[in-house]
């Protein structure tokens, strides 16, 4: 059986996470930022730490699913999850793997 039709909804898929969880740490890195250094409130790391963390079990998830399907090397499946750590790196990981032909660009959705 080919994973062909996969290969479109693995990617939009991918790219959806990868950037839901660049969102997810800026959202976090502002609930630290009035939680540390405004000291106003701590809501932001309550709300936004729990969202990241599940984003981010997703972003692992989806690169596994994603690195067979794709048929990824082991070295741009590890780049992938080391991108997960740093802020915002998912977003550059994604866009680079479109560039490099790694990550297949989803067709645009039928207008009509």
């Amino acid at each position: 059986m080919s994973d062909r039709p996969a290969r479109p909804t693995v990617a939009r898929v991918f790219v959806a996470v990868a950037i839901a969880e660049a969102v997810s740490w800026a959202l976090l890195l502002v609930g630290i930022f009035f939680k540390r250094v405004v000291d106003v409130t701590d809501v932001g790391v309550t709300v936004f730490g729990p969202v990241h963390g599940a984003v981010f079990v997703a972003y692992v998830a989806v690169t596994l699913v994603a690195w067979r399907t794709l048929r990824w090397s082991f070295g741009t499946a590890a780049l992938a999850l080391l991108a997960s750590v740093p802020p915002f790196t998912t977003v550059w990981f994604e866009r680079w793997a479109q560039r490099t032909g790694r990550l297949p660009r989803p067709a645009p959705a039928p207008v009509g």
